[in-house]
């Protein structure tokens, strides 16, 4: 096998869950082959440049190794490698992320009568 569709390879190197999110994000132009979006039945083979945006991450890598087939966590690593810069991005991402203060909101659930109301005096309705 000199040639695997990008959709697959994602899905096998376990960038996504399903097949289909990574078909999905490959139209919705998440994916770049070589600076170019990729479509999901564009072909990809060792030495290529990716550029993945799974929503929760970006990820620069280069196909190192061809499969169809998901398998365990570390085949799947290592069918690619990362580029430095792409982890120092990511884990400079990790750590503004944990300094922000997160916000849930004030309530758990639908406001209550007495919770609407203070809601309304506050947005002077």
């Amino acid at each position: 096998m000199d040639r695997v569709r990008i959709d697959i390879w994602l899905w096998a190197a376990r960038f996504f869950k399903t097949r289909a999110l990574s078909a999905r994000a490959c139209g919705l132009g998440r994916i770049q082959s070589n600076g170019i979006d990729a479509r999901p039945a564009r072909l990809v083979q060792t030495g290529d440049r990716l550029n993945i945006n799974t929503g929760v991450a970006q990820y620069e890598i280069e196909v190192l190794a061809l499969s169809e087939l998901r398998g365990p966590a570390a085949a799947a690593q290592a069918l690619y490698r990362e580029t430095e810069s792409s982890i120092e991005r990511r884990r400079l991402a990790a750590e503004q992320l944990k300094s922000n203060p997160r916000f849930d909101g004030a309530y758990p659930g639908r406001p209550s009568k007495r919770d609407r109301r203070t809601l309304d005096r506050l947005r002077n309705i």
